[in-house]
Order: C-alpha cells, then structure tokens, then sequence
C-alpha cells in the first residue's frame, strides 16, 4: 500500500536571499522542506557562487515563473583584474595572466561597447547541454567543448568603483546574460585578462533586494512565520495586464469558459493578461473581441 503524502499545497513566492556557495537547485529543495510544500520551482539558476535574489514559486505559483524568468536582472560584479581563470571567477584554475591595468577613463569608455544587443559565448563551466550533457560535466571531464555564441541584450552597465586591482560594476541586462563571460570579455577589449571576484543578484523584475528573506532567517522562523514570508501568486504577474472580474464573470472563468468585460475602459484585444478577483490571481489568458478567454487557471485558496 503506497503512503499518502503529507507535503502541504502551500501557494506563492518566497524572494531568498541565496548564500554564497549554495547551488540554486539545493536552495529551493531546502526552503521547499522548511515549509514541507508539495510543489516548488525557481526563477532563474544563481551560479553557486553568486549571492542575491532567486525567486522561488510554490504551489500554484509556479503557473507565473515564466514572467519571472523572461524579466530583465540587475547584477553587481566585482571584476579582478590581470588574470583569466578556466571557470571565469576566483574558483578557477588561472590559465592565463597580464600586467596591464585599464584606467577609469578606459573603462567607462569600453563598457559602452557592450550595450545593447551583442553576440556572447557562454562560459564551459555552465549548465547549457551540449548533445543532452551539462557544458560543466563534459568540462570536467576534460573534453573539448565548442560553446556556441548567442546573442544576448544589456541595457546598462555602469562603473561604480574603480582600482588596479579590481572594479566594482552594475548591470541591467535580459535573461540568458553570462556575467562571467562579460568580464571576460571586457578584460580582453582593455588588452587585459580578467575574471567575476564577487557576484550578486539585486533584481529579477519587479523582486529586489529590499524583499528578500535569508535562508538563515527563514530556518529560524516557525511554520507559521514562514508562510507570512511569501508574496501572494499574483506578484509574479506585475509585469501583464490585471483584468479585474466580479462573481458572475468568476464563475465562467472557473469552467474554463469566456467571460464577457464590461465598462467604459474594458479591453476589446489584448494578448496577455491575467484575471483577478478581489486582489487574488484567477487565471492567465487572453482578450479576444471583449471577452476574456483564460489559458490557464490559478486554483485560488
């Protein structure tokens, strides 16, 4: 006889603080035990090494990660100057050196090159899967990898702090953005080498620093006051169009039926949106010709 499983269905967003030197996976995997939910994804992986915000879904939730992950992420990167590493940051083995240091002018002027649109080659030591395998597991193993340049967008980067040793910078850029792989570049355009010392994740969207809970703090806390750290599902839907419904229109939604919007400011067409009642997140969809057509429900609880 199989065991009935008693992992709670526990819904919405827990904004963690990743510590340094904890896997993005294994951070969701110990949050999702310290409230024993049943259901739990994250919204964008942290490189082991970088600290900051990994927004992770719970329950219903998780029906919003997309919209998290496809938000633009804002960094602050410390890059070391005058040495290249094999994995791009301070664990690596150093593979190559340079006794060239960039001055601030050099700097702030070479940054520019590298907004907007542009090709990048994602880091060997990276989760992207080359013939089914992690880029990490064939890097590992010593064998030659051919990592493919992808196009990549950033919207900004500015200097912060400047030294011969290392520069402090921050950058706004769009999802599939390697910051290793940045600093990487940017050293070689200054004719140096370079690698990431120290990195951290302040945004993802709408989910900043200001929100994010410590994974000690959230150990510490009781059952009850871990369940007060999450946000509700619908801030993982900041970023689309709320269409706010009443009882009769809730009732269509519920039978994954069309609803028809009323008012002088409902929308005609619209091709995302999500629908809400009384604050709470009902269902993902669509408008077509005035009716709200859901593609996905939210379980309300």
């Amino acid at each position: 006889m199989q065991k009935k499983s008693n992992k709670q269905n526990i819904s919405g967003w827990l904004i963690l603080n990743k510590p340094y030197d904890l896997a993005s996976t294994k951070a969701l995997n110990h949050c999702r035990y310290l409230l024993n939910a049943k259901k739990a994804g994250h919204a964008g992986t942290l490189d082991p090494l970088a600290t900051g915000v990994l927004p992770i879904a719970f329950g219903e939730a998780t029906k919003t990660i997309p919209f998290i992950q496809d938000a633009k992420k804002t960094y602050i990167f410390s890059l070391i100057w005058g040495e290249q590493t094999l994995t791009d940051d301070k664990e690596g083995e150093i593979i190559a050196k340079s006794d060239i240091r960039p001055t601030k002018e050099e700097v702030r002027k070479t940054i520019k090159k590298f907004i907007g649109e542009i090709e990048q080659i994602p880091p060997k030591f990276s989760a992207i899967k080359i013939d089914g395998e992690r880029a990490y597991n064939l890097a590992r193993k010593g064998e030659e990898i051919e990592m493919k340049p992808r196009k990549i967008f950033i919207e900004e980067i500015e200097l912060l702090e400047h030294g011969k040793k290392q520069s402090l910078f921050k950058i706004i850029c769009a999802k599939g953005t390697y910051i290793r792989s940045l600093a990487r570049d940017l050293a070689l355009e200054l004719n140096t080498r370079g690698h990431v010392g120290s990195l951290h994740r302040a945004n993802v969207g709408h989910f900043s620093d200001s929100e994010a809970v410590s994974l000690s703090d959230f150990k510490k806390a009781s059952l009850k006051e871990r369940k007060a750290m999450l946000l509700p599902i619908s801030k993982g839907l900041e970023n689309i169009v709320k269409i706010n419904l009443n009882e009769s229109q809730v009732q269509k939604i519920k039978l994954g039926n069309p609803a028809l919007l009323t008012g002088a400011d409902a929308p005609i067409n619209l091709e995302l949106a999500w629908a809400s009642f009384k604050g709470e997140a009902l269902a993902i969809g669509y408008v077509e010709k005035g009716h709200f057509k859901p593609k996905r429900l939210i379980l309300m609880g």
